[in-house]
């Protein structure tokens, strides 16, 4: 069987072989309860094997490895704002987002870990069978090498179902990028406690609860290709939902159907292409502690107006991980932010608008993002029309809403930080002309440039996620 048949069958089986949802939810939670966890917060001066280091103007790691807070300075001609200082995570490591995947029943599942992050809003989360940066899986730490690494250090080539570079969080990280990875065993290997086999409509599902399923694995998730087959083929698969008014069955057409697109592949190349090359972007270092309208002080790195976000030293001490206790920096969010997608059925086919975004840590000037991404300011608070669909969103009728649901950044590097994830479908309030840098894409399409690297933002992979067939 074809890998995209594999993903599409997994897709759609919401049964599974083991757990149910709601017994997933309770393991989870059991999961929680059966662990320590204290996350105090310190002093930059007192945080065991960090330093704040004078002569290159950042806050490091002794050992030279994890990453660093440095201080940048951002020059661009996108935007209101040409010039800015901030700090930023420099973490330039690439690390392993990883699943193991096996049939069981003729259904590919995936082997989830119920793992504790120190920012985790609950602690606990679903993440891949293997995410540890470069740093953790060299065991820089002296703490225990993460389990099932030597399954991707020797997966071979037919093995790998999935296999891309895609960046992180592009105002907090500085061009960061993960491998994210997917391998397809045939042999019977050992679950861990804290491990659980799930398929990919169950994974899918539990997106739907509020900071269940972390950042790591949905962005995993989101590079699944389901493959592209004609209008009239679609009709053939047994398991598609017959009703065509179905959400689920927009999504599934959306996703597989390669007609009646907006826009054909190459003008939505030639759209990326035209921001990537008539805008810049120049990133330069300069002095953390000196970086202009942020104080830096033993208790935190912090704007005396409260944008953004802070940085803050904590102490770290979790019972299942390599290592039990540590010290480490982290950014803390100014208030919860909103992500979402407008999608409207253009042609019969239903399509997301998408925009071109710069962030200061992008690879390549501009990513794709989501129709209203808002992660530095008060959303409820901004001023009426003063983004595009902000208003529209925040006041979207009940049943336009197809997904709403708070999801956690990254807890390895984010204390406690949640984002309102939604998507809508709109009518005819929304009309097919956009703003300037805004486009309207198929989700097959948007699968199409997942295959590649840098194209789509976190948050936009984060919501491509979540959208379900079932």
């Amino acid at each position: 069987m074809k890998k995209t048949q594999l993903f599409l069958k997994s897709a759609f089986s919401l049964e599974g072989s083991f757990k149910t949802i709601p017994q997933m939810i309770e393991w989870v939670a059991e999961q929680n309860e059966a662990v320590n966890v204290q996350i105090t917060k310190s002093r930059f001066d007192k945080l065991q094997q960090w330093s704040y280091d004078k002569d290159s103007g950042r806050i490091a790691h002794n050992s030279g490895k994890f990453f660093s807070i440095d201080g940048i300075a951002v020059e661009t001609d996108w935007g209101k704002v040409p010039y800015w200082e901030q700090p930023i995570i420099n973490q330039p490591e690439v690390g392993y987002l990883g699943f193991i995947t096996k049939e069981f029943n003729g259904i590919l599942h995936f082997l989830v870990q119920a793992k504790i992050e120190p920012g985790n809003v609950n602690y606990v989360q679903l993440s891949p069978t293997l995410q540890a940066t470069r740093s953790n899986y060299t065991q820089v730490h002296k703490g225990r090498q993460p389990l099932y690494l030597d399954y991707f250090r020797n997966a071979s080539p037919n093995q790998v179902l999935l296999d891309q570079l895609q960046s992180e969080q592009g105002a907090r990280f500085l061009r960061k990028r993960n491998r994210n990875i997917i391998i397809k065993v045939e042999e019977e290997i050992e679950v861990y406690d804290n491990f659980q086999w799930v398929t990919l409509a169950q994974l899918k599902t539990l997106m739907r609860y509020d900071n269940l399923v972390n950042m790591d694995t949905r962005t995993v998730i989101s590079g699944i290709p389901f493959g592209t087959v004609n209008q009239e083929s679609i009709d053939f698969y047994t398991f598609l939902d017959n009703s065509d008014g179905e959400v689920s069955s927009k999504i599934l057409r959306s996703a597989l159907t390669d007609e009646n697109s907006l826009h054909p592949i190459d003008e939505v190349i030639s759209f990326i292409t035209h921001f990537k090359s008539m805008y810049s972007l120049k990133v330069s270092k300069v002095d953390l502690a000196k970086t202009d309208q942020w104080v830096f002080d033993q208790e935190m790195i912090y704007r005396p107006d409260g944008k953004y976000f802070r940085v803050i030293p904590v102490d770290v001490q979790i019972g299942n991980r390599e290592v039990v206790s540590w010290s480490q920096p982290m950014v803390e969010p100014a208030q919860e932010g909103l992500c979402a997608f407008v999608c409207k059925e253009i042609n019969g086919v239903l399509h997301f608008a998408v925009q071109a975004k710069l962030e200061c840590g992008n690879h390549d000037i501009i990513e794709l993002a989501p129709t209203v991404q808002c992660l530095t300011g008060n959303y409820r608070e901004s001023k009426q029309g003063s983004l595009p669909f902000l208003d529209y969103v925040l006041n979207a009728a009940q049943d336009q809403v197809i997904f709403d649901c708070l999801q956690s950044e990254e807890g390895g590097r984010f204390y406690r930080e949640q984002n309102r994830n939604m998507a809508i479908i709109a009518g005819d309030e929304i009309p097919v002309e956009l703003p300037e840098n805004y486009i309207w894409m198929t989700l097959g399409q948007l699968h199409n440039f997942l295959r590649y690297n840098n194209y789509l933002n976190i948050q936009a992979r984060s919501l491509i996620a979540a959208l379900s067939f079932v």
